[in-house]
């Protein structure tokens, strides 16, 4: 397979290239890159065919259109194995690709647990053999996600997970996570965080406040994440492990986590695009496709969120890919599961704020490429020669309906649903795999 890109505005924060380049990959491998002088040599230049995909040759005339590393996703719900009505890794991955991400962390909260190293073998066989992009696991802190017993956090690191993490339970026991932060620094992997006080939010179903009141819904203050933030932020102060937070959602984890990394505390954090688009009206006509945790929040901690994504107060862009069937949504607001299919949505929703001008494409491209592969060790070379070619095409201007019965996903759990985005991924490359979304309807 020969792939010819013309033309293409590269922005790699990997190897700091940014500029229009010509991009030649063969089997796999960028061949050749040509970096161009200025933007005003194209007007000269004899234009090849827009598109011309021939056997085994893809040309591409990339002008106005962008080339970035292929996006990592530190945190993905692949729910296979055990939950494969709701995903599998072959669904999650296509989803993945088709939304730019060449690589995806997932999460252990499968049946079993990945808390032991033939979970984590399954996982690594099951992508090799039907994934269509790179997958890490992360590994369970404590066995059967209970907080009671650390999982063996240096024999799932030697059989491949990259971190650990209790996603969709916090480790509720200070000792045990003071343990886990200690372990996780002698396997070097880091702690990734699910904050949140059980005690606290105590079953609740979304943002505590008058809209909860009004909607007869027990509600989650923000308090029950920013209680544990500041936990962790502490642990991770005196015991110098690096330590990651998890979907920050409110305004007070963002000055938590501000404040730590002004004291020089060894802590990171992501958030997710719903955290930054919606609020807690969301969910104001019970749609349960609105219902995540940490729940939605409000417009005060939105504005926080995009302030702290600014300021580099949060590292990471993640999805929390949580796919669910039509039955864990299509019940009572109370009753039903927590969780967004947001692989194929996240760079769109996220393109907003360079529209909107509150993030460089650049600072954007960096909270999905360099930062988690930097927090994760992850090593990745970049757009250069005799690299892996591991790159997406996208016209960040191309406008598209989202159309959850389109989804890769086996998740159509989407509040996005009929939604006009601008940005839209035409071609995911990793290594010889090649997946095409040019054709696709806008």
């Amino acid at each position: 397979m020969i792939i010819k890109i013309y033309n293409a505005y590269i922005i790699d924060p990997f190897t700091g290239t940014e500029g229009i380049a010509d991009i030649l990959i063969e089997n796999g491998i960028i061949s050749r890159l040509i970096l161009k002088p200025s933007a005003l040599n194209l007007q000269h230049e004899k234009k090849p065919s827009a598109l011309n995909f021939q056997h085994d040759i893809i040309e591409i005339d990339a002008r106005e259109l962008y080339v970035f590393p292929g996006l990592i996703d530190m945190h993905t719900h692949l729910r296979e194995p055990g939950y494969e009505y709701k995903e599998t890794i072959r669904t999650g991955t296509l989803a993945a690709v088709k939304g730019g991400f060449t690589s995806v962390c997932c999460m252990a909260n499968t049946n079993p647990v990945n808390d032991n190293p033939e979970v984590t073998y399954y996982i690594l066989a099951k992508a090799k053999e039907e994934g269509s992009c790179d997958v890490y696991p992360v590994g369970a802190i404590t066995k059967r996600l209970k907080g009671e017993e650390l999982s063996e956090m240096a024999m799932l690191r030697q059989a491949g997970c990259i971190a650990f993490s209790d996603d969709g339970m916090p480790v509720m026991n200070a000792m045990i996570m003071r343990r886990a932060l200690e372990y996780s620094k002698a396997v070097d992997a880091p702690i990734i965080s699910h904050c949140e006080d059980l005690f606290l939010s105590e079953n609740g179903a979304m943002n505590e406040g008058k809209l909860s009141f009004y909607m007869g819904l027990k509600g989650i203050p923000k308090a029950a994440e920013e209680v544990m933030v500041a936990r962790d932020i502490i642990l991770c102060k005196h015991f110098r492990s690096p330590l990651h937070i998890a979907h920050v959602s409110t305004k007070g984890s963002v000055e938590l986590i501000k404040r730590a990394k002004q004291e020089g505390v060894p802590v990171t954090a992501e958030t997710c695009p719903h955290y930054f688009t919606l609020t807690e009206e969301a969910v104001r006509d019970y749609n349960t496709n609105a219902k995540v945790n940490p729940p939605l929040r409000t417009e005060q901690d939105i504005e926080a969120i995009k302030e702290a994504l600014i300021e580099g107060v949060i590292d990471v862009i993640a999805t929390d890919h949580a796919p669910h069937s039509l039955d864990d949504k299509n019940t009572p607001f109370q009753e039903a599961a927590n969780g967004i299919s947001g692989l194929e949505t996240a760079l769109a929703l996220s393109l907003k704020l360079v529209h909107n001008k509150v993030l460089t494409l650049r600072q954007l491209i960096e909270k999905f490429t360099l930062n988690p592969s930097k927090i994760l060790k992850i090593n990745k070379s970049g757009i250069k020669e005799k690299a892996e070619a591991d790159l997406i095409v996208v016209d960040i201007n191309r406008e598209w309906t989202v159309k959850k019965d389109e989804f890769a996903s086996m998740g159509k759990n989407t509040p996005f649903e009929g939604w006009k985005l601008k940005g839209k991924v035409l071609m995911t490359v990793k290594g010889k795999k090649v997946f095409k979304m040019w054709q696709e309807d806008k």
